[in-house]
């Protein structure tokens, strides 16, 4: 399924316009997929596609700072801290009139499910995460990791300068294009698939968004005021207590497999792992087939 055959669709809510595409029966059982950065809702073209004939509701929205979402006022900060995709997330499921949902996601999306499932468990009927439990203590960043390790997220110490900003701003689709081969060096995508996710990328926020999100992290810029409660209850590291089924790419380039290993303990529901074991870390749309099982799992054990 190509996304360019359906007709994207926009909800308001708080703070955004939220561009989104639905697939599947509009009165079936809700599943929200999200995407990562630097991707976007095609990640899911084929996870929908086998999901919607099985009688879901299938939404897939642009995360803030991506594709059709544009946030409402210019006086909001361009946030891109965890605690502002998690509430995008809720909002957004209030906004759709979505009681409780299916989630699914991975890297920024997977952080914005885990925030939803472990702050609004009520909400969310099953979880299935791209590499495990990904919620961040910001208060724990200047505490170094291996060498090894560190390399690998050379991009984020890059956006904390402002060569780094501008070398995104001048050179997004060479600089998102070579995160994709390095993060998915398995993955022998084409120019075409490419271009038809970078062109989210060309959104009047994208920069300010994601270099506010590797900053904030970091503990280098302040949040948005407005999610200063959300923040503080996620530096206590809460638990996720719906059930959840953790998804790994084998081949991942940046968080490979078992770096989220040691927080399994904070998965306290039923709980499973799965690795693909020819994904890299764009798992949804290197092995859809694969992350849709796994949302079919959560759907037949766990109730509307």
């Amino acid at each position: 399924m190509h996304f360019g055959d359906l007709q994207m669709r926009t909800v308001r809510t708080d703070l955004l316009d939220v561009g989104y595409v639905e697939v599947g029966d509009p009165s079936g059982r809700a599943i929200v997929l999200l995407h990562g950065f630097p991707y976007d809702i095609r990640a899911y073209s084929e996870v929908s596609g086998i999901l919607g004939p099985k009688g879901f509701r299938v939404l897939i929205p642009y995360l803030r700072g991506f594709g059709q979402t544009r946030f409402l006022s210019r006086e909001t900060i361009r946030s891109g801290e965890q605690s502002s995709l998690g509430l995008d997330l809720i909002a957004f499921l209030d906004a759709m009139k979505i009681e409780r949902a299916i989630l699914g996601g991975y890297d920024w999306g997977g952080r914005a499910a885990c925030i939803a499932a472990a702050l609004h468990p009520e909400r969310v009927a099953g979880l299935v995460s791209g590499g495990g439990y990904n919620i961040q203590r910001i208060a724990g960043t200047a505490n170094p990791l291996p060498p090894e390790t560190e390399q690998r997220y050379w991009y984020q110490y890059y956006f904390h300068g402002e060569r780094g900003r501008n070398g995104l701003e001048t050179y997004r689709r060479e600089l998102c294009r070579l995160l994709w081969r390095q993060w998915s060096p398995g993955w022998a995508f084409d120019d075409s698939t490419f271009e038809r996710s970078a062109e989210s990328f060309d959104n009047p926020d994208f920069v300010s968004v994601v270099v506010h999100s590797y900053r904030h992290r970091f503990g280098l810029v302040d949040g948005d005021p407005r999610y200063e409660r959300t923040a503080l209850a996620l530096e206590a590291l809460p638990p996720v207590t719906v059930p959840t089924i953790v998804v790994e790419g084998a081949m991942d380039g940046v968080t490979p497999r078992g770096s989220y290993d040691h927080l399994d303990l904070k998965f306290t529901g039923a709980f499973e792992r799965r690795v693909f074991e020819r994904a890299g870390h764009n798992m949804p749309q290197e092995s859809p087939q694969e992350f849709a099982e796994a949302i079919l799992t959560l759907a037949k054990g766990t109730r509307h």
